[in-house]
């Protein structure tokens, strides 16, 4: 088999995969334009060629960005423009090693999301009484370890040893630029890189395997992890099978994140909240809402009172920036809640929740207060300003 190193450096591979991130919302028209162009003048081809020819990428720099929708930090890499694109058609190319993976196994994968997760999960236990534990394993990326994931990819690679060697030198190689110097770190398989989700899904994927040949009602999105058993004596024992399997793997499990549900509780998992066929947000995806919004209104009214700009300009700067988290972004790229909630969700409370919260910090920054004279400022006010009820928006797809 020809190797996908090899065919990076075909225009038509490049064409391909432009092609596949346009028809997926993963460009702006003015993006596309500009890689397209990038393709049709061959740009890629030096950088291409070097690697084909066995060389290795630059080295990766090291940031710390906030994480989203939370006051943490979290530890991500990247490399150069030019690189971060040939990654990511590698990462495009690497859909070819998609049937190593069990079905448990839901992230980033061609076909397959977080919905297929939750609904294939709700059909599986439907009627049943069912226990479930829930875990979350603790800055997974970057704790991978590279000594035992190597002969992993080296045997899904037997067929493409260039592009096996291709990785085994990114990854083995400690070095990270930080504040402008070069320092050495072990630092797993770099999240933030295009084809961290891949490797993260490799290295996990007997354990998928293992409870999917069991026939547990399992699912892995990335770091997320849910397990179904049907009394409490059995799901104890697949705890157990996972403890050992993690310390095998040398991960660590969020202990702020691991949870046991009853059969009479809603268990969460990845944002949603789900008991007997009735789907909602999740409680935990309600607070980090509501923690963004409040932070935002605080932003906002500091800078209206500093620049003694009108209320409404800063109602309007609130109404927009939760239009864009909430709903379609004009380029149609982002990962908004209507594209994540709506086609699965089926009760509406936890919209409800949020639209009547944001509802009293637009209100808020009116008056400045939180009370009753807040309500002049009306519902047709608000939706005038631009406001759109979740609640309406959500009926309006279904």
């Amino acid at each position: 088999m020809e190797s996908i190193l090899t065919q990076l450096t075909r225009q038509e591979t490049w064409e391909e995969f432009l092609a596949y991130r346009l028809l997926k919302g993963r460009f702006t028209w003015h993006e596309f334009d500009e890689a397209d162009s990038y393709v049709e003048r061959e740009e890629y081809l030096p950088l291409a060629q070097r690697i084909a020819d066995g060389a290795a990428l630059g080295i990766p720099r090291k940031m710390i960005v906030n994480k989203m929708a939370t006051g943490r930090k979290r530890v991500v890499y990247c490399f150069a423009p030019d690189e971060m694109m040939l990654l990511k058609l590698i990462a495009f190319k690497l859909y070819r090693y998609d049937s190593w993976f069990a079905p448990g196994c839901y992230a980033f994968r061609r076909g397959m999301n977080a919905s297929d997760a939750i609904m294939q999960i709700n059909r599986a236990i439907s009627g049943k009484e069912m226990w479930a534990y829930k875990l979350d394993i603790h800055d997974y990326f970057n704790s991978i370890s590279i000594k035992i994931l190597l002969p992993m990819l080296a045997e899904m690679m037997a067929d493409d040893r260039p592009l096996y060697h291709f990785l085994k030198t990114m990854l083995t190689d400690d070095r990270v630029l930080y504040n402008d110097e070069t320092i050495r770190e072990s630092h797993g398989v770099m999240a933030g890189t295009p084809t961290s989700p891949f490797l993260a899904d490799v290295y996990l994927k007997d354990v998928d395997r293992y409870f999917c040949d069991a026939n547990v009602v399992y699912a892995r999105y990335s770091d997320d992890i849910i397990l179904f058993a049907p009394n409490r004596d059995t799901l104890e024992e697949y705890r157990s099978k996972m403890a050992d399997f993690l310390i095998q793997y040398r991960l660590e499990v969020n202990p702020e994140k691991e949870r046991i549900y009853t059969p009479e509780e809603p268990f969460e998992f990845l944002g949603f909240r789900c008991h007997k066929g009735n789907i909602d947000i999740s409680e935990a995806t309600r607070k980090k809402m509501k923690g963004k919004i409040k932070r935002a209104t605080r932003s906002l009214m500091r800078w209206s009172s500093k620049k003694h700009i009108e209320p409404e300009k800063a109602m309007k700067g609130l109404i927009n920036k939760f239009n864009r988290v909430f709903f379609e972004d004009s380029d149609n790229r982002t990962l908004t809640w209507a594209r994540w909630f709506f086609p699965i969700i089926n009760k509406t409370d936890g919209l409800k929740e949020i639209d009547h919260y944001l509802q009293q910090n637009i209100r808020f920054l009116s008056t400045g207060k939180h009370n009753k004279t807040n309500y002049k400022t009306d519902y047709d006010h608000l939706k005038q300003l631009g406001y759109r009820s979740l609640v309406n928006e959500y009926y309006k797809f279904k």
